[in-house]
């Protein structure tokens, strides 16, 4: 039997660790218990991109914010989808991340990192959010396993109303906010609403065969 293989770890500002890992040929990024992110599965990430970039269909130069790396599956989706004219900012909090990706996992992650299209920022989304105003078609979260601040406590306020209004002014008039979940939460939709954002919650396959359990997309547009 093939043993997990722990690659390295990585403290998260505020936070608690992170650990990589390998398993034959398959990357797992582990918080304690929780597998955060896998090789396994990704077709949800994927989808949070390519589902977004549909809801922004009219934007002449569509311009992206990504809020957590990862593993790339939601910055590879979206580089794929996106015109020449298009632009994704990717916001990662921990530099490790993104040295795993151009490491460990570097014929995972191909070119995307070097794409004149991207522009990486280290810093704390929530804060580089609230300093927008109308810059983004579309904002994509997946920095938690859902609303809540599992990586970080200070990743709360990103769920909260006063976080999600700064969302709503970073937003373009037709752009969206999408936020990734591992389950369901209706107290945070009905959040979503009370802002005045009119919110469309979709079930997607964790797996791009369509198989596996399923995880949920909050698609939030401005009224």
């Amino acid at each position: 039997m093939i043993q997990r293989e722990k690659l390295a770890s990585a403290q998260v500002p505020g936070g608690a660790e992170l650990t990589l890992y390998r398993h034959d040929r398959d990357y797992m990024i582990v918080l304690g218990d929780n597998e955060l992110m896998s090789t396994r599965k990704w077709g949800s990430e994927e989808a949070l991109a390519t589902m977004a970039i549909d809801k922004i269909g009219k934007a002449k130069q569509p311009s992206l914010l990504i809020g957590g790396y990862g593993m790339g599956f939601t910055l590879r989706a979206a580089l794929k989808a996106l015109p020449a004219n298009g632009h994704v900012t990717v916001v990662e909090l921990v530099p490790e991340i993104l040295e795993w990706a151009r490491g460990p996992m570097a014929e995972l992650t191909g070119d995307c990192l070097e794409d004149p299209r991207v522009t990486l920022v280290q810093s704390d989304v929530a804060p580089f959010i609230a300093g927008a105003h109308a810059d983004y078609d579309a904002i994509l979260l997946d920095v938690d396993n859902g609303p809540d601040g599992l990586v970080r406590e200070d990743n709360n306020i990103l769920y909260s109303t006063p976080g999600l209004r700064s969302a709503k002014r970073a937003l373009t008039p037709d752009g969206v906010l999408a936020i990734w979940s591992a389950g369901p939460d209706p107290t945070f939709k009905r959040r979503l609403e009370k802002c005045d954002f009119v919110v469309d919650e979709v079930k997607v396959a964790s797996r791009s065969n369509g198989k596996g359990p399923k995880h949920v997309i909050w698609f939030a547009s401005k009224r």
